[in-house]
Order: C-alpha cells, then sequence, then structure tokens
C-alpha cells in the first residue's frame, strides 16, 4: 500500500511536470526569433498568402488561444501538423521514437557493462596500478563529451581503420519490408540475423559514443560504493570463512553496492537519451534526434513541441521507474 501511494503522488507529480513543460515549451517556441510562414513562402508570396497560412495553422491569435487550442488537441491525441513535412506531428515523432530507443537502450547496455567491469576490476586490484589505470581512463572517458567521442571514432574507424559504417541506420540492401519501426528487435524475432548484424554495425560507434562519458560514471560510482562495502562487518566474515577476494565482491559487497548506482544509472540515462540529439546528427542516424535539430533549423513549431514533450515523457518515467524500483529494493524507504 506505500508503494501504491509513492506509486500515485509521483504520478500527479509527474502530470504536473509534464503541464509545465508543454506551457514553457510552447511559450518560447513561439517569442524566439524566426518566422516560420516566411520560410515556407516563395518571394512572391502577397500579404494575402501570409495572412492564410498564418489562419491555417493557427498563429494569428494569441499565444493563450493558441496554447488552449494546442493543448486541448494533445489530449485526444492531436499534436498538430509539422509545417515543414506537412504530416501529422504524432506519426512523425512516433516513426522516429523507436530508433532512438534501440540506440539508447544499446548505449545503456554498453556504459554498463563497461563501467561495471572497470569498477570490479578496480576494486579487485585496488591499490595497485591497475586502479590507477583505470581511475586514469575514466577521467579521459568523463572529460571528452559524447559528440567529440563520435568524431573521434568516425575518424579511427570509420576513416583510418574503415570497421564499421558511419553513416544511418541500415544499408540500403538490406531493406527488409519492417512492419515495425523497432527494427533490431523485429529483425531477431524474424531470424534475420545478417539484417541484425548490419543495423548493429550502424549503431555500435553512436552507441559507444554515447556511452563512454556514463560508462565511467557508472564505474567511479560503482568503485566507490563497492570499497565502502568491502569494509563492512558482513564481508570480513566472509573472508574469514575463506572466500576468495573475487567471490566476496561478486556475492557479497555486490548486491548492497548497487543500488546507488542503479539510481544514477536511471537518472543518467535520461541525459543520455538528450545526447542522442547531436550523435544522432553526427552519424545521419534517423532518429527523432536527428528530427529535432531538422526542425529547430526550419523553425517547425508543431514539430518542435511534439519533440520536446515525448523527451519529457520519456525523462518523467524513466525517473518515476528509477525511483519505485529503489523505494521496492530498499526495504528502508519501502517501510518508510
Amino acid at each position: 500500500m506505500d508503494l501504491l501511494a509513492r506509486f500515485l503522488i509521483r504520478l500527479f507529480s509527474t502530470a504536473i511536470t509534464l503541464f509545465g513543460v508543454a506551457v514553457i515549451v510552447f511559450t518560447v517556441v513561439r517569442v524566439v526569433p524566426g518566422n516560420p510562414i516566411a520560410m515556407m513562402l516563395p518571394p512572391g508570396a502577397t500579404p494575402a498568402d501570409i495572412v492564410r497560412l498564418k489562419a491555417l495553422y493557427g498563429l494569428d491569435k494569441s499565444i493563450p488561444q493558441q496554447f488552449v487550442i494546442w493543448f486541448w488537441g494533445v489530449l485526444h491525441g492531436d499534436f498538430g501538423t509539422s509545417i515543414s513535412l506537412r504530416q501529422p506531428v504524432l506519426g512523425l515523432v512516433l516513426g522516429r521514437l523507436p530508433a532512438t530507443l534501440e540506440l539508447a537502450t544499446m548505449a545503456l547496455v554498453m556504459a554498463i557493462l563497461i563501467g561495471g567491469a572497470s569498477a570490479l576490476t578496480a576494486v579487485r586490484f585496488r591499490g595497485t596500478q591497475i586502479e590507477t589505470g583505470i581511475d586514469v581512463a575514466n577521467g579521459a572517458a568523463l572529460s571528452i563529451p559524447d559528440f567529440l567521442w563520435g568524431l573521434l571514432l568516425i575518424i579511427f574507424f570509420g576513416v583510418l581503420i574503415p570497421l564499421f559504417s558511419i553513416s544511418g541506420r541500415i544499408s540500403p540492401d538490406l531493406q527488409l519490408n519492417f512492419e515495425t519501426q523497432f527494427y533490431l528487435i523485429e529483425s531477431i524475432v524474424r531470424l534475420r540475423f545478417d539484417v541484425t548484424a548490419n543495423l548493429l554495425a550502424h549503431m555500435f560507434m553512436p552507441a559507444l559514443a554515447l556511452a563512454l562519458p556514463l560508462a565511467a560514471i557508472i564505474g567511479q560510482l560503482l568503485k566507490q560504493s563497492l570499497k565502502e562495502t568491502m569494509e563492512l562487518d558482513y564481508v570480513t566474515l566472509a573472508r574469514t570463512k575463506g572466500y576468495s577476494e573475487t567471490r566476496v565482491i561478486l556475492r557479497e559487497a555486490l548486491r548492497n553496492a548497487i543500488l546507488p548506482t542503479l539510481t544514477l544509472t536511471g537518472v543518467q540515462f535520461t541525459f543520455l537519451i538528450g545526447g542522442t540529439v547531436i550523435v544522432e546528427r553526427l552519424f545521419s542516424y534517423e532518429g527523432l534526434g536527428n528530427m529535432a535539430i531538422d526542425a529547430v533549423v526550419n523553425r517547425d513549431l508543431p514539430l518542435i513541441q511534439g519533440i520536446v514533450i515525448c523527451f519529457a515523457v520519456i525523462f518523467t518515467a524513466v525517473n518515476l521507474v528509477v525511483d519505485l524500483t529503489y523505494a521496492a529494493l530498499n526495504p528502508r524507504l519501502r517501510h518508510a
């Protein structure tokens, strides 16, 4: 019952947060300089053409009136029509979202594996040059932003040593007539492992560029948490029973040390999704982030609003799941 009450409270606060984001985004994109109508019209357009287009997209009304009309449409599943692409915003966003989710999920898995392995290795060989080397590598990974990692990966593994694809989501000659936009999952389900391998080859470098800074954060926090846990009495007792140091770390210390890392990983995952905007553009990856840049360049107000709301829903949903998961795994919070 306590967990249910916590869920309802967080759900209510999430709804308020999303409404606030909608108000801010809707207002900001309309007060910044730039006229989307002017970008749509040819040089010889008449004032009548401008008035007609403004009325068509509702830009002839005040901002509060525009927001009420837009928000009422959102409640009914209508996010408006893209000014640049002339298609429903909801369909465009949902069409690109799976690609971004697959990329972000792959990056998260890579970050957990790299960060977890570095933390466990550093704790197992603590006080040695191996731990020092891992700390230096984590510092380097954390100090370089994801888009710069992307540039370095393109130079080394796309140009100098061309091992991976550097552009697009899938090779044009491997189209599978996908039923959904979750290409990676669908290719596995349909046992088209050649397509799966091609998709992974295109995803590897952008995912690694996103994963490296997050892996450094995970590695540093998990290592510190493990080192503190290794000093507790029950770990000392396990050593007296003759357990090896590796078993003590994996079987005794890791279970309790991983909780703070779980929370941080969930929070950082939301920033990782936000980081896909630049990385997708860098690799010409057909995801939501790439579309967001095009929408900003074209001053496509409905599409910008739809993309930002989509990101906001993902951020709040991930934070909600992380908070409830931590409460469920931590007895002190569950019974507080």
